[in-house]
């Protein structure tokens, strides 16, 4: 990422005095004490005060823990369930039936790839509508047999293609939003990485959000905003701090319940104390809400969205 260069080019830097040989250099393991020092000094300045921007950017790491990582690191007893009985099976929606600490669950997320021809295979992480009605049956199975939900969100938004709108693209994030605001079961919802426009609150409405610290999640990507508002898609980092959409504002404005640390850097730099403290909260959250009635979920879940927005002020 561009500001993460300056780490980088002493990174390098490191490597290279490294490979050098020290018994014919003796001043040279000073130097590279020296030079390590500086590298954590900088890092220390540069990530405790991220821009939003920064922070969109560190979301978006290609080496960011996936849905697909926090499932098989979490989850077990994992049955995916494929297609929407309607069209075909969607690879960018993730949905399963499985257990987390002895409870069974249904999972589902937005599924990313780790190499390019995954990310094709895909789409990115941005579901078509047939992703969608994929997710709204998995709901459903919850639904029926009294099961949480927990869904994970990482994608830029849904697929904008003219032959997703062909399919039902609108009509199948709107029936996902009407199933998951009726549902009688709890809804865990955790944002792992990117959570953009509807296609991430499709399934990203529940009784629970839980953000992880780099994660953002927001009416609309910071690009597409940029270009809407100014023509310009360059402008994205001033739209980023406009939208207010980083873990850290939602926390304040209400809309997520707490975040969940992450490394200098990212999840990506050490991810498995991120998804094991994922894990924990997952089982805390499924714990508070257990013992709600459906009809007490449900009232819970529309006062949690009537209270968005809502502010006062005084006037005098």
């Amino acid at each position: 990422m561009e500001f993460e260069r300056p780490i980088v080019e002493l990174e390098e830097k490191l490597a290279t005095l490294q490979r050098l040989d020290m018994a014919t250099m003796p001043d040279l393991a000073a130097e590279i004490k020296d030079l390590e020092r500086e590298i954590e000094r900088l890092r220390q300045t540069l990530y405790s005060a991220l821009s939003p921007w920064e922070r969109v950017q560190i979301s978006r790491h290609p080496e960011r823990p996936k849905t697909s990582d926090y499932v098989e690191q979490l989850f077990t007893d994992v049955v995916e369930l494929r297609g929407d009985r309607v069209f075909g099976d969607d690879q960018a929606i993730l949905a399963a039936l499985a257990a987390i600490d002895g409870r069974r669950v249904v999972v589902i997320g937005h599924r990313k790839g780790k190499t390019t021809k995954e990310n094709v295979k895909r789409n990115f992480g941005s579901p078509h509508p047939e992703g969608f009605r994929k997710a709204e049956r998995a709901m459903k199975l919850a639904a029926k047999f009294g099961l949480p939900v927990v869904t994970f969100l990482d994608t830029a938004g849904a697929s904008p293609g003219l032959e997703d709108e062909e399919r039902g693209q609108a009509w199948a994030i709107a029936r996902c939003l009407a199933t998951l605001s009726d549902l009688p079961v709890p809804v865990v919802v955790v944002g792992i990485g990117e959570g953009g426009s509807g296609g991430a609150l499709a399934i990203g409405f529940g009784d629970r959000l839980i953000m992880l610290e780099n994660a953002y999640y927001s009416v609309i990507s910071p690009e597409m905003c940029a270009v809407i508002l100014h023509k310009d898609a360059s402008r994205a980092p001033e739209t980023a701090s406009a939208l207010h959409l980083t873990a850290q504002d939602l926390l304040r404005l209400g809309i997520a319940d707490e975040i969940v640390a992450e490394p200098l850097g990212g999840a990506h730099r050490d991810p498995a104390p991120v998804m094991a403290e994922v894990g924990m909260r997952i089982g805390q959250a499924l714990d508070a809400l257990a013992g709600r009635s459906a009809e007490e979920s449900r009232d819970a879940r529309y006062g949690r969205l009537r209270a968005i927005g809502v502010y006062s002020e005084s006037i005098g």
